[in-house]
């Protein structure tokens, strides 16, 4: 298959899927009012290298080894959605805090490139999306040039696009719209963690459906 005809398949289905809201922008989202411009970019970094490791993973096998061994894709979804769900709980039932906007890039979720990564990589829709697109686009001739581009674009691309959301949501104007409501975004990030969760626990006997 063309190189170009590869990459057209493989980013026409993962920059819009990239761009959606879903677990990794609730985080960069979350890290980026709580913590700044700095937590917002560190949890960006994390989200950046789980989607690396899908990428590379999955270009080295992952796909096949999860349609061959269902019960493997099966856990993956299970322990993804019961940690997506943990944080959703536990941001739901936080106790408000006041974002102080002088100090506002102080104030960091701690860890905030753990969480980023963590996030992403218990985020089984990124096995989804990696393993049936890759599965169709790449092929054993595939050359591994090709191979190492697209690992790249995936890293760039993820990288670009939450840089420039952290950016935004942690600029001071919005910081300063946001202050006070802070704890209500809080409560709306739980409900997506829950809900995103609950969903793949839902659909947990077809572990590889999109």
């Amino acid at each position: 298959m063309d190189p170009v005809v590869v990459l057209l398949s493989i980013f026409g289905i993962f920059l819009p899927a990239l761009m959606l809201p879903g677990p990794d922008f609730v985080a960069v989202v979350r890290s980026s009012i709580k913590g700044g411009t700095r937590a917002g970019l560190m949890t960006t970094l994390g989200v950046s290298l789980g989607l690396l490791t899908y990428a590379g993973l999955s270009l080295v096998g992952l796909s096949a080894i999860l349609v061959q061994y269902e019960w493997l894709a099966w856990s993956i979804r299970i322990l993804g959605a019961g940690y997506l769900i943990y944080l959703g709980v536990r941001l739901l039932f936080a106790k408000p805090a006041r974002i102080d906007i002088s100090q506002g890039r102080r104030g960091s979720t701690s860890n905030p490139f753990i969480f980023g990564f963590l996030v992403t990589l218990t985020n089984p829709k990124a096995i989804v999306i990696f393993s049936s697109v890759f599965a169709t686009a790449v092929t054993a001739q595939t050359p591994s040039w090709l191979l190492m581009v697209i690992i790249t674009l995936v890293f760039a691309s993820a990288l670009v696009w939450y840089s420039i959301v952290s950016l935004f949501m942690s600029s001071r104007p919005v910081m300063e719209r946001f202050a006070k409501t802070s704890h209500w975004i809080e409560r709306a990030a739980g409900i997506c963690f829950v809900g995103i969760g609950g969903k793949l626990l839902a659909d947990a006997r077809n572990p590889l459906s999109p």
